[in-house]
């Protein structure tokens, strides 16, 4: 706690409250955490990321061969920029500040595109959860990512293991 002055010179005791995720005693097994806002994919989104990841497929960048290819007649969004934003949602909730590692990816599928103009949501499970053998003060938890576009339909899924610390001695910071 600090002391501060309101500017009509009221003292008050104030709280600082820093954004962070969670430690490994704060996961539960079987919660599922909605990661909000959603985040609208654009073009610029699109080519962005395929072209800084040197992604050549023309499915992401040439508008007239991805028009004339069945079934979907339209640039896809980037499956991996898909991943990464649907990960990346979940960060502030989950593992700001508390990850050690990412551990691994594990049964990533994409069950239906996402195109320019739709909104991913995310959500989190959490899954499992161990206690590290070799490393002490850390936990093992494995989150399972599920994306999903405006209308409800599963766009992305993926497990994700993470190296977490565990609280430090004395409780939360």
């Amino acid at each position: 706690m600090r002391r501060s002055e309101r500017p009509e010179g009221v003292d008050v005791t104030t709280t600082d409250i820093l954004q962070r995720g969670l430690y490994y005693e704060e996961f539960a097994v079987d919660a599922r955490y909605l990661h909000r806002p959603g985040r609208t994919a654009t073009e610029a989104d699109n080519v962005l990321f395929t072209t800084l990841t040197m992604n050549t497929q023309a499915l992401h960048l040439d508008a007239a061969f991805a028009d004339a290819q069945a079934p979907f007649h339209a640039r896809l969004m980037n499956s991996m920029w898909t991943l990464s934003t649907m990960v990346g949602s979940s960060v502030a909730q989950l593992t700001q500040g508390t990850l050690v590692a990412q551990l691994g990816f594990g049964d990533v599928a994409f069950p239906h595109p996402l195109f320019a103009g739709d909104t991913l949501y995310t959500e989190s499970v959490v899954v499992d959860k161990r206690l590290s053998s070799s490393r002490p003060g850390q936990g093992i938890v494995t989150i399972a990512h599920t994306g999903r576009n405006q209308d409800d339909t599963v766009v992305a899924t993926a497990v994700r293991t993470v190296l977490v610390h565990r609280l430090p001695e004395g409780g939360a910071s």
